[in-house]
């Protein structure tokens, strides 16, 4: 398990782009699986619509590109890399994310490499795919 201090030593984001909790599950090279706690007390939800407040899709693949990043910094051990860029996103999305859901993220490595990677993601709410797709980076 790694804790959100450890996340922030492996990324550049923090509060309140810091879109991860905590990681539950990493298998170097393989996977992460990861969880943000989506609260009302976060500062978009004054703007992104509130009367009825949606965690917008962008967070959403944010959060998901931060795990994927988090697998790359954890598989690859002496990545010096502190910059990431999304060379390429294709998601759909399925479903609406509200305050009081835990966003569950899932990514699979599809190619990993020192100059960034291609991985599956997928994020879900009570076991429901609210996202799907595929993330390239680049490492800088």
């Amino acid at each position: 398990m790694i804790d959100t201090e450890e996340i922030k030593s492996l990324i550049p984001q923090r509060f309140p782009f810091l879109m991860l909790d905590r990681v539950t599950e990493l298998k170097e090279g393989e996977y992460i699986k990861a969880y943000k706690n989506v609260s009302i007390n976060e500062e978009y939800f004054k703007g992104h619509f509130p009367e009825a407040p949606t965690f917008p899709g962008a967070f959403i693949a944010e959060a998901m590109a931060q795990a994927a990043c988090v697998l790359l910094k954890k598989s690859i051990k002496d990545l010096a890399a502190t910059k990431f860029y999304v060379t390429s996103v294709k998601i759909r999305f399925f479903r609406i994310v509200v305050p009081g859901d835990q966003l569950q993220i899932f990514i699979k490595t599809v190619k990993m490499t020192r100059l960034g990677g291609v991985f599956e993601v997928e994020a879900s709410v009570d076991k429901t795919v609210v996202a799907k797709g595929d993330m390239t980076f680049a490492c800088k």
